[in-house]
């Protein structure tokens, strides 16, 4: 059991990497002054039963592109530091889910498979997957290794409620 909650707690760290580097690129003005565009982008091509999922995100997105992408890469900084510190960790992987979700729909475009030479669904529907993978094993299992939540936990016992999705045998 113990190497089990290393190495679902090693994948966590492992995957909250690879968010920090996402997000800190995201930080950068050249990711500010294109977000409204990757938006668009996403909605090229895309079938006439889509556009006005499309329309609408371009639609809620252009009056303020700044404060969408400001909150963009402030979500993924939180995302990326609650998987390395194993921090709110239930709520963190739904929270990712959506996110992931969010972005592969947008952006990514459902990945791009109805446009012509698509070669791959993209990269966001695989993060979900990730998320929703870990969040079984830690219902499942219980908290991995490694987690600030099993320290908040223990000093004050409402927090797993944030943290965990059940309560597990020690």
């Amino acid at each position: 059991m113990r190497s089990r909650h290393q190495l679902v707690g090693g994948l966590r760290i492992a995957f909250g990497v690879i968010w920090l580097i996402d997000a800190a690129m995201k930080w950068t003005p050249s990711f500010f002054s294109q977000y409204l565009s990757m938006l668009k982008s996403g909605a090229q091509g895309q079938p006439d039963w889509l556009m006005p999922w499309f329309h609408l995100w371009i639609a809620m997105v252009a009056p303020h592109p700044e404060i969408w992408a400001f909150v963009t890469a402030l979500v993924e900084t939180a995302t990326a530091l609650g998987l390395i510190f194993g921090f709110a960790q239930k709520t963190g992987y739904v929270v990712g889910t959506l996110f992931s979700l969010a972005i592969w729909s947008t952006a990514e475009g459902f990945g791009g498979p109805y446009t012509p030479g698509a070669t791959d669904i993209g990269t966001s529907i695989i993060y979900a997957l990730v998320f929703v993978y870990l969040a079984a094993m830690q219902y499942l299992e219980g908290l991995p290794a490694w987690s600030l939540d099993r320290w908040l936990i223990q000093r004050w016992p409402g927090w797993q409620r944030v943290a965990d999705f059940a309560k597990h045998a020690p």
